[in-house]
């Protein structure tokens, strides 16, 4: 599918959305020939939250925050973008690492269209399999990414297979899908402001792994964990390869919504309060009275990371490297959370686990600022991997 093809033109000045449960950013950046973009304004809007929600309700209100970001970016007339992106995490998009096996009596020659009409048919079973297990899906999917992650013939891995002979195929590719009415959601909401014929998704489960592959080459095994509003995914990286994701609905916003009901406190009041907690700035009897609560919730989240990371793993020892995408104020405590848990006691991870928080300071040198811009850690990841494929595909 080649979702990041193009123009090879160099000093392009592109968008990017990165569209969240907990939030929406956005960007405009000059994609340079150097490698590096050049982040020129960035915004950040948080999607409300609210005591209890659906999917409806929060694809609502996640638009809503969307059209606050696309005004900022167009009130601040900074240029008109050549190219628009998408970077969608949970519960926005569907991704899966899938592997396609041929094998015949006779020699065959991998051709484009016999490799076309495998992927596609694994695409359709994917989507299949996506309506079965989602039954209120009442729409159309659209397949919004597609990468093909290595190809080996008769039992070696080449980089070009195209016309040559085999009796034994294995392609491993990677497949992100949507709902038809989320993304015309957001392409109406973006057109409002900027009209472009097409505007290009992604998940940011392929753009922090691609980001996090090539920033730490000599680390083949990691687990990447992106904490959202709403859901948590859990990705398993092994010798390179995107093995296989994971997620469960606990995020942010489960430990906010925790605090307001065992006090009786507003949605704004429990956040608050919680950031003073984190801050070490509460007092005494609010730190007296908080600090079990919020270590039972640790517990009741821990416990169902606990769960993915043994549904992810089945056989298959558990990378004790974990880069994590999160809220830069929630950091340390689901740092903390998971570092102090007792899942690799009974697993076959190596040593305890090592938490390495994918924050602005990660990314020095990699990416550069206008004044006074905010470092957002997704729209980082988000303008590196875009800037890569756009400048030295």
């Amino acid at each position: 599918m080649g979702i990041f093809s193009g123009s090879k033109k160099k000093g392009k000045l592109v968008l990017v959305f990165n569209i969240r449960s907990s939030s929406v950013e956005g960007a405009l950046f000059w994609a340079q020939s150097s490698g590096i973009p050049k982040i020129i304004f960035s915004v950040q809007e948080p999607v409300i939250i609210e005591d209890k929600i659906g999917i409806d309700r929060l694809l609502f209100l996640t638009i809503q925050s969307l059209e606050i970001v696309v005004k900022k970016i167009c009130m601040a007339g900074l240029g008109v973008p050549e190219q628009i992106f998408c970077v969608l995490s949970s519960p926005w998009h569907v991704s899966q690492t899938r592997i396609i096996n041929l094998k015949k009596n006779t020699p065959f020659v991998f051709t484009v269209k016999l490799a076309d009409s495998l992927v596609q048919k694994e695409i359709n079973l994917f989507k299949e399999e996506h309506l079965t297990k989602y039954a209120n899906v009442d729409n159309s999917i659209r397949t919004i990414e597609l990468k093909n992650i290595k190809t080996i013939l008769n039992g070696y891995e080449t980089s070009k297979p195209l016309n040559q002979k085999a009796k034994e195929l294995e392609m491993v590719i990677f497949i992100s899908i949507s709902e038809e009415r989320v993304l015309k959601n957001i392409e109406k909401t973006i057109a409002k402001h900027f009209y472009l014929k097409q505007i290009q998704f992604s998940s940011f489960v392929m753009a922090s792994f691609a980001t996090v592959r090539d920033m730490y080459t000599q680390q083949e095994n990691f687990l990447l964990v992106d904490i959202g509003g709403e859901v948590t995914d859990i990705s398993m990286i092994k010798k390179n390869i995107l093995r296989e994701s994971i997620s469960f609905p606990l995020g942010l916003n489960f430990i906010i919504r925790g605090v307001a009901s065992a006090f009786s406190y507003s949605l704004s009041e429990a956040k608050s309060l919680i950031s003073l907690f984190q801050d070490g700035h509460a007092t005494e009897s609010v730190e007296k009275k908080l600090g079990p609560v919020i270590g039972k919730l640790k517990i009741e989240w821990l416990k169902k990371f606990q769960e993915s990371l043994a549904n992810l793993s089945n056989d298959i020892s558990v990378p004790a490297t974990i880069y994590l995408a999160v809220d830069q104020k929630m950091a340390d405590f689901f740092s903390e959370t998971i570092k102090n848990e007792q899942f690799n006691q009974y697993t076959l991870t190596e040593s305890k686990f090592q938490v390495i928080f994918l924050g602005p300071k990660i990314f020095h040198g990699l990416v550069v600022f206008d004044r006074n811009i905010i470092r957002d850690p997704f729209l980082i990841i988000d303008s590196i991997y875009i800037n890569r494929f756009l400048i030295n595909k």
